[in-house]
């Protein structure tokens, strides 16, 4: 269900380094023009979640939205946590420019 890379453990060994290890859910939040996408919280897990320990970590995610996206990569980028579906989302927005006059427009 889910992989961990070792920059990301990392950086939750850092962010817990003085707090109690919590769980750590994995939502689907709206995305804007991109459409929806995949991000972290710190939420208990209820009995709709699926629960793996990960890294020395506990994350849950919906057991609906697991079987849509068929597994989870967390990663570490420049930005931040980059939490990546096996399975791609639909794209629901029109791209640059195509919801909140992004790109391009003067």
């Amino acid at each position: 269900m889910l992989e961990l890379t070792e920059s990301a453990r990392k950086e939750l060994e850092a962010y817990f380094a003085d707090k109690e290890k919590s769980t750590i859910r994995i939502y689907l939040a709206p995305g804007g023009c991109s459409g929806p996408r995949l991000m972290l919280a710190l939420d208990a897990a209820t009995d709709q979640d699926q629960a793996e320990e990960q890294g020395g970590f506990t994350f849950c995610i919906n057991k609906e939205l697991l079987a849509q996206v068929q597994g989870v990569k967390i990663d570490l980028t420049y930005m931040g946590f980059a939490v990546e579906p096996a399975v791609p989302l639909p794209q629901s927005g029109g791209g640059c420019g195509g919801c909140c006059g992004g790109c391009g427009s003067k």
